[in-house]
Protein backbone atom coordinates (compact mmCIF):
# COMPACT_ATOMS: atom_id res chain seq x y z
CA UNK A 1 0.00 0.00 0.00
CA UNK A 2 1.29 3.80 -0.57
CA UNK A 3 2.55 5.61 2.05
CA UNK A 4 1.84 9.26 2.90
CA UNK A 5 5.61 10.38 3.15
CA UNK A 6 5.86 13.19 5.81
CA UNK A 7 9.75 14.76 5.68
CA UNK A 8 10.81 15.75 9.54
CA UNK A 9 13.53 17.78 9.87
CA UNK A 10 14.17 20.41 12.95
CA UNK A 11 12.43 23.55 11.38
CA UNK A 12 9.51 25.53 12.79
CA UNK A 13 7.11 23.79 10.28
CA UNK A 14 7.43 20.11 11.60
CA UNK A 15 4.39 20.32 13.96
CA UNK A 16 2.45 21.14 10.44
CA UNK A 17 4.13 18.85 9.00
CA UNK A 18 3.04 15.50 11.58
CA UNK A 19 -0.27 17.09 11.86
CA UNK A 20 -1.02 17.72 8.27
CA UNK A 21 0.64 14.05 7.21
CA UNK A 22 -1.68 12.44 10.01
CA UNK A 23 -4.59 14.12 8.66
CA UNK A 24 -4.17 13.13 5.53
CA UNK A 25 -2.95 9.50 6.45
CA UNK A 26 -6.64 9.06 8.20
CA UNK A 27 -8.75 10.75 5.67
CA UNK A 28 -7.06 8.23 2.86
CA UNK A 29 -6.40 5.25 5.39
CA UNK A 30 -2.75 5.28 4.25
CA UNK A 31 0.08 4.07 6.40
CA UNK A 32 2.13 6.98 7.72
CA UNK A 33 5.91 7.28 6.91
CA UNK A 34 7.57 9.72 8.92
CA UNK A 35 11.75 10.31 7.14
CA UNK A 36 14.31 12.14 8.01
CA UNK A 37 17.36 13.02 5.74
CA UNK A 38 20.49 13.88 6.86
CA UNK A 39 22.60 15.54 3.95
CA UNK A 40 26.50 16.13 3.63
CA UNK A 41 25.04 19.85 4.09
CA UNK A 42 25.31 19.53 7.61
CA UNK A 43 28.58 18.35 8.22
CA UNK A 44 30.86 21.32 8.17
CA UNK A 45 33.84 20.73 4.87
CA UNK A 46 36.88 19.32 6.28
CA UNK A 47 39.78 21.73 5.04
CA UNK A 48 43.42 20.62 4.42
CA UNK A 49 46.02 21.90 7.22
CA UNK A 50 47.96 18.96 7.13
CA UNK A 51 50.52 20.66 3.75
CA UNK A 52 53.21 22.14 6.34
CA UNK A 53 53.32 19.56 9.20
CA UNK A 54 55.28 16.93 10.13
CA UNK A 55 54.48 13.48 9.54
CA UNK A 56 54.06 12.25 12.58
CA UNK A 57 51.72 15.58 13.35
CA UNK A 58 49.68 14.75 10.01
CA UNK A 59 48.77 11.38 11.22
CA UNK A 60 48.05 12.40 14.73
CA UNK A 61 45.27 14.84 13.14
CA UNK A 62 44.36 13.03 10.31
CA UNK A 63 43.12 10.26 13.50
CA UNK A 64 41.27 13.03 15.19
CA UNK A 65 39.21 14.30 12.40
CA UNK A 66 38.46 11.09 11.49
CA UNK A 67 37.36 10.70 15.30
CA UNK A 68 35.61 14.17 15.41
CA UNK A 69 33.52 12.76 11.89
CA UNK A 70 32.42 9.63 13.32
CA UNK A 71 31.04 11.52 16.57
CA UNK A 72 29.65 14.26 14.50
CA UNK A 73 27.55 11.59 12.31
CA UNK A 74 26.71 9.51 15.33
CA UNK A 75 25.12 12.69 16.96
CA UNK A 76 23.38 13.77 13.55
CA UNK A 77 21.88 10.19 13.88
CA UNK A 78 20.73 10.46 17.23
CA UNK A 79 19.28 13.97 16.54
CA UNK A 80 17.50 12.71 13.96
CA UNK A 81 15.76 9.88 16.11
CA UNK A 82 14.59 11.78 18.61
CA UNK A 83 12.82 13.76 15.89
CA UNK A 84 11.36 10.81 14.47
CA UNK A 85 10.29 9.85 17.99
CA UNK A 86 9.14 12.80 18.87
CA UNK A 87 7.25 13.39 15.59
CA UNK A 88 5.56 9.90 15.99
CA UNK A 89 4.51 10.49 19.47
CA UNK A 90 2.42 13.10 17.88
CA UNK A 91 0.80 11.42 14.98
CA UNK A 92 -0.33 8.61 16.69
CA UNK A 93 -1.89 11.34 18.78
CA UNK A 94 -3.87 12.65 16.11
CA UNK A 95 -7.66 10.28 15.02
CA UNK A 96 -7.49 7.17 13.77
CA UNK A 97 -3.59 7.03 12.87
CA UNK A 98 -2.30 3.64 14.33
CA UNK A 99 -0.04 3.15 11.38
CA UNK A 100 3.28 5.02 11.94
CA UNK A 101 6.99 3.98 10.66
CA UNK A 102 10.02 5.88 10.88
CA UNK A 103 12.71 6.01 8.40
CA UNK A 104 16.53 7.94 8.36
CA UNK A 105 18.48 8.65 5.70
CA UNK A 106 21.89 9.61 4.70
CA UNK A 107 21.89 11.71 1.52
CA UNK A 108 20.03 14.47 -0.50
CA UNK A 109 16.96 15.48 0.08
CA UNK A 110 15.59 14.92 -3.48
CA UNK A 111 17.70 12.38 -4.18
CA UNK A 112 15.98 9.74 -1.31
CA UNK A 113 12.58 11.64 -1.96
CA UNK A 114 12.71 9.72 -6.15
CA UNK A 115 13.74 6.54 -4.69
CA UNK A 116 10.72 6.74 -2.54
CA UNK A 117 8.62 7.51 -5.13
CA UNK A 118 7.36 3.97 -5.92
CA UNK A 119 5.77 3.87 -2.75
CA UNK A 120 4.56 6.84 -2.10
CA UNK A 121 1.04 8.59 -2.25
CA UNK A 122 1.51 11.72 -1.25
CA UNK A 123 4.55 13.51 -0.20
CA UNK A 124 4.02 16.24 2.90
CA UNK A 125 6.43 18.65 3.33
CA UNK A 126 6.95 22.21 5.30
CA UNK A 127 6.93 25.97 3.73
CA UNK A 128 9.65 26.85 6.23
CA UNK A 129 13.38 24.52 5.50
CA UNK A 130 15.37 23.80 8.65
CA UNK A 131 17.83 26.81 7.69
CA UNK A 132 14.70 29.44 7.27
CA UNK A 133 13.34 28.48 10.76
CA UNK A 134 12.50 32.14 11.45
CA UNK A 135 9.56 31.69 8.73
CA UNK A 136 10.94 34.58 6.47
CA UNK A 137 11.67 31.79 3.26
CA UNK A 138 10.40 29.16 1.92
CA UNK A 139 12.43 25.84 1.94
CA UNK A 140 15.80 26.05 0.05
CA UNK A 141 14.91 22.57 -1.71
CA UNK A 142 11.46 22.89 -2.81
CA UNK A 143 11.14 24.14 -6.31
CA UNK A 144 13.78 21.16 -6.66
CA UNK A 145 11.64 18.76 -5.36
CA UNK A 146 8.27 20.32 -7.40
CA UNK A 147 10.07 20.04 -10.34
CA UNK A 148 11.22 16.61 -9.78
CA UNK A 149 9.34 14.19 -7.72
CA UNK A 150 6.06 13.46 -9.24
CA UNK A 151 3.58 12.23 -6.84
CA UNK A 152 1.30 14.43 -5.36
CA UNK A 153 2.90 17.11 -3.14
CA UNK A 154 1.07 18.98 0.23
CA UNK A 155 2.89 21.83 1.15
CA UNK A 156 2.23 22.84 4.85
CA UNK A 157 2.54 26.09 7.16
CA UNK A 158 4.01 25.62 10.46
CA UNK A 159 0.14 25.65 12.20
CA UNK A 160 -2.32 23.14 10.41
CA UNK A 161 -5.81 23.62 11.00
CA UNK A 162 -7.73 20.64 9.54
CA UNK A 163 -9.78 21.69 6.19
CA UNK A 164 -13.64 21.89 5.68
CA UNK A 165 -13.33 22.93 2.44
CA UNK A 166 -10.90 23.22 -0.17
CA UNK A 167 -10.24 24.97 -3.34
CA UNK A 168 -9.02 23.84 -7.23
CA UNK A 169 -7.18 26.78 -9.36
CA UNK A 170 -8.58 25.72 -12.78
CA UNK A 171 -7.76 26.47 -16.38
CA UNK A 172 -9.44 24.07 -18.34
CA UNK A 173 -6.18 22.46 -19.53
CA UNK A 174 -5.64 18.92 -19.38
CA UNK A 175 -3.47 18.48 -16.21
CA UNK A 176 -6.41 20.43 -14.86
CA UNK A 177 -9.08 18.09 -15.71
CA UNK A 178 -7.38 15.55 -14.82
CA UNK A 179 -6.97 17.16 -11.21
CA UNK A 180 -10.59 17.47 -11.29
CA UNK A 181 -11.34 13.63 -12.00
CA UNK A 182 -9.05 12.92 -9.23
CA UNK A 183 -10.18 15.16 -6.40
CA UNK A 184 -13.56 13.33 -7.54
CA UNK A 185 -12.09 10.26 -6.69
CA UNK A 186 -9.73 10.89 -4.11
CA UNK A 187 -10.93 10.01 -0.25
CA UNK A 188 -8.15 13.16 0.77
CA UNK A 189 -11.48 15.95 0.52
CA UNK A 190 -14.12 13.24 0.61
CA UNK A 191 -17.76 14.97 0.67
CA UNK A 192 -15.60 18.18 1.64
CA UNK A 193 -17.00 21.38 -0.43
CA UNK A 194 -14.98 21.99 -3.35
CA UNK A 195 -14.89 25.64 -4.98
CA UNK A 196 -13.53 25.59 -8.37
CA UNK A 197 -11.58 28.96 -9.78
CA UNK A 198 -10.95 30.54 -12.81
CA UNK A 199 -9.05 33.65 -13.14
CA UNK A 200 -9.84 35.19 -16.61
CA UNK A 201 -12.98 36.24 -18.55
CA UNK A 202 -16.33 35.67 -17.78
CA UNK A 203 -16.84 34.29 -21.09
CA UNK A 204 -19.68 31.32 -22.75
CA UNK A 205 -16.68 28.78 -22.92
CA UNK A 206 -15.32 29.27 -19.33
CA UNK A 207 -18.65 29.07 -17.81
CA UNK A 208 -18.85 25.80 -19.77
CA UNK A 209 -15.52 24.48 -18.59
CA UNK A 210 -16.42 25.02 -15.01
CA UNK A 211 -19.86 23.33 -15.44
CA UNK A 212 -18.24 20.18 -16.70
CA UNK A 213 -16.06 20.58 -13.55
CA UNK A 214 -18.65 21.08 -11.31
CA UNK A 215 -20.77 18.03 -12.42
CA UNK A 216 -17.70 15.71 -12.16
CA UNK A 217 -17.23 16.80 -8.61
CA UNK A 218 -20.71 16.48 -7.58
CA UNK A 219 -20.80 12.96 -9.20
CA UNK A 220 -17.96 12.36 -6.66
CA UNK A 221 -19.96 13.40 -4.05
CA UNK A 222 -18.84 17.07 -3.50
CA UNK A 223 -20.72 20.07 -2.82
CA UNK A 224 -19.33 22.47 -5.71
CA UNK A 225 -19.13 25.62 -6.04
CA UNK A 226 -17.59 27.64 -9.15
CA UNK A 227 -16.17 31.49 -10.34
CA UNK A 228 -14.46 33.22 -12.27
CA UNK A 229 -12.75 35.99 -11.43
CA UNK A 230 -10.35 38.97 -12.93
CA UNK A 231 -6.68 40.13 -11.81
CA UNK A 232 -3.34 38.49 -10.98
CA UNK A 233 -3.50 35.40 -10.84
CA UNK A 234 -1.69 34.89 -7.17
CA UNK A 235 -3.53 37.80 -5.66
CA UNK A 236 -6.71 36.79 -6.96
CA UNK A 237 -6.91 33.24 -5.73
CA UNK A 238 -5.56 34.56 -2.24
CA UNK A 239 -8.20 36.90 -2.30
CA UNK A 240 -11.35 34.82 -3.48
CA UNK A 241 -9.55 31.97 -0.80
CA UNK A 242 -9.24 34.58 2.13
CA UNK A 243 -13.39 35.79 1.15
CA UNK A 244 -14.32 31.99 1.34
CA UNK A 245 -12.14 30.71 4.53
CA UNK A 246 -11.05 28.17 2.46
CA UNK A 247 -8.96 25.63 3.95
CA UNK A 248 -6.73 24.41 1.44
CA UNK A 249 -5.70 25.58 -2.30
CA UNK A 250 -4.73 22.57 -4.96
CA UNK A 251 -2.70 23.60 -7.72
CA UNK A 252 -1.47 22.09 -11.39
CA UNK A 253 2.50 22.12 -11.12
CA UNK A 254 4.45 23.65 -13.95
CA UNK A 255 3.49 23.50 -17.55
CA UNK A 256 2.25 27.08 -20.27
CA UNK A 257 -1.06 28.36 -18.97
CA UNK A 258 -1.63 31.29 -17.34
CA UNK A 259 -1.99 29.44 -13.62
CA UNK A 260 0.56 26.69 -13.97
CA UNK A 261 3.08 29.11 -14.96
CA UNK A 262 3.12 31.26 -12.04
CA UNK A 263 4.38 28.36 -9.91
CA UNK A 264 7.62 29.06 -11.26
CA UNK A 265 10.36 31.68 -10.11
CA UNK A 266 9.93 34.67 -8.23
CA UNK A 267 6.04 34.38 -8.26
CA UNK A 268 6.74 31.39 -6.71
CA UNK A 269 8.31 32.40 -3.80
CA UNK A 270 5.73 35.33 -3.57
CA UNK A 271 2.58 32.43 -3.46
CA UNK A 272 4.48 30.18 -0.77
CA UNK A 273 5.45 32.57 1.41
CA UNK A 274 1.86 34.16 1.90
CA UNK A 275 0.46 30.86 2.10
CA UNK A 276 -1.01 30.82 5.71
CA UNK A 277 -3.10 27.36 4.54
CA UNK A 278 -1.94 24.02 3.10
CA UNK A 279 -0.90 24.06 -0.68
CA UNK A 280 -1.75 21.08 -2.32
CA UNK A 281 0.49 20.14 -5.54
CA UNK A 282 -0.97 17.99 -8.17
CA UNK A 283 1.28 16.55 -11.00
Amino acid sequence: MSNVIACIDGSSAANGVVESAAWAASQMSAPLTLLHVIEEGHAAARQDMTGNIGLGSREKLLDELAELDARKSKLLLEHGHQLLEQAKQKALQQDNVTDVSMRQRHGELVESLLKLEPETRLLVLGLHGEDHSDGSHIGSQLETVLRRVHKPIMLCPDQFKAPQSAMLAYDASNSTKKSVELLANSPLFSRMPVHVVMVGADSETNQAELDWARKTLEQGGHDVETAIVAGDVEPALHQYQDQHDIGVMIMGAYGHSKIRQFLVGSTTTNMLEASKTPLLILR
